[in-house]
């Protein structure tokens, strides 16, 4: 099996970041990782957190609302709305996370899958923000060890479903 690993690119004085991870299993089964609410339940968020689906309409002009949670009570919610969906190869879609003082710090997210050999698949989003003060609020605000820990839930549900 091959070792993966996420990159994050951020350059600095620009409105976006990348992401990009390879994952062992077909483009196909990380679609569904991606679309389906009982699968995204099981691995997005930070370890520590739960995440419950608000709603998950996704579908080209669809919209969704997730909520990751603590024992304690405490509730991140996050929403955006779905511009596309192309099976098994993108999704375009907003992201706003709604703990933020006022509303409009939305960045737009494109998810593309590419078809590794060993049926293997390479999932990038590209995420523009904003601002680049938005793009920057985002990194600092732990963002990082959300997509790593996501991502290693992810290896472990595709590892199941393989």
């Amino acid at each position: 099996m091959t070792t993966t690993s996420t990159l994050i690119t951020a350059d600095p004085g620009k409105q976006e970041l990348f992401i990009v991870r390879e994952f062992n299993a077909s483009r196909e089964l990380v679609f569904r990782a991606f679309s389906e609410a009982d699968l995204i339940a099981r691995w997005l968020g930070p370890r520590e957190l739960k995440t419950r689906i608000e709603k998950h309409d996704n579908r080209t002009h669809g919209s969704w609302r997730y909520i990751h949670y603590d024992d304690a009570g405490n509730e991140y919610a996050f929403n955006g709305v779905i511009h596309e969906v192309a099976a098994p190869e993108r999704i375009i879609r907003t992201f706003e996370f709604e703990g933020m003082p006022e509303t409009g710090h939305v960045s737009i997210e494109f998810l593309t899958l590419e078809t590794l050999e060993g049926n293997r698949c390479r999932a990038t989003i590209q995420a523009i923000y904003r601002s680049v003060e938005d793009r920057d609020g985002h990194i600092v605000s732990g963002m990082e060890r959300g997509v790593l820990d996501s991502h290693s839930r992810l290896d472990e549900l595709l590892d199941a479903m393989n």
